[in-house]
């Protein structure tokens, strides 16, 4: 068994379900944050429920005390104003408060940083998210300079579509541009864990995408 303890956000989402399954299957000890967690299928022995919601501190506060690291699969409710700076916002505050500096994070491919170098595509489908989805497209830019102006250790994973497979395939990480399309639930699930003792790119934000042959 592993000795870190987990405290996962979003982790009975579509991808979140396989980053929960990896981590137990490594043995790490786990906090989940679920809002309806009669809704949650896992039984382990390794899982903690903690009842609530990311944009109430309180909650995340219960979910982040007595673990060692953050990590977040967070997706945005439907039908609800976007909750991606608001937790991010009480998850920094929280891991501040308590001492706790290791964040893992996924988010869009949308979200431009000072050294990014986007192909055309990537380029073309930020726009797209910023014409249709506005309020949510800029708060994962918020997000993102929430984490710039902290003082964890963040990684915040920039992701491609999601493909809900256990298959897995060549995968690349990539500081500037996102040269893929897709990327399996199985092998984000995998780099995610790979990231809780990994230094490569704490307070980066690598694209993940799975290569094409």
């Amino acid at each position: 068994m592993n000795t870190y303890k987990i405290a996962v956000i979003g982790g009975t989402g579509k991808s979140g379900e396989y980053l929960v399954r990896h981590l137990l299957e490594k043995g790490y000890s786990l906090k989940l944050l679920v809002r309806c967690p009669e809704n949650q299928s896992f039984e382990s022995q390794l899982i903690e429920v903690v009842k609530g919601d990311a944009r109430d501190e309180t909650a995340i506060y219960k979910l982040i005390e007595g673990t060692d690291l953050v990590i977040s699969t967070l997706g945005q409710p439907k039908g609800e104003k976007s909750i991606f700076s608001d937790a991010a916002k009480n998850i920094i505050r929280v891991m501040n408060h308590l001492g706790i500096s290791r964040y893992i994070v996924t988010t869009g491919l949308s979200v431009n940083t000072p050294s990014d170098q986007k192909n055309e595509k990537v380029k073309m489908a930020t726009d797209w998210m910023y014409q249709n989805y506005p309020e949510t497209t800029a708060d994962k830019q918020k997000e993102y300079e929430l984490l710039l102006e902290s003082n964890l250790d963040w990684t915040l994973v920039r992701l491609p579509l999601i493909n809900l497979t256990d298959e897995n395939f060549a995968t690349e990480a990539n500081l500037t541009d996102c040269k893929g399309e897709n990327i399996s639930a199985a092998d984000l699930a995998g780099f995610l864990v790979s990231q809780i003792e990994n230094s490569d790119y704490i307070r980066k934000s690598p694209f993940l995408y799975n290569k094409v042959v």
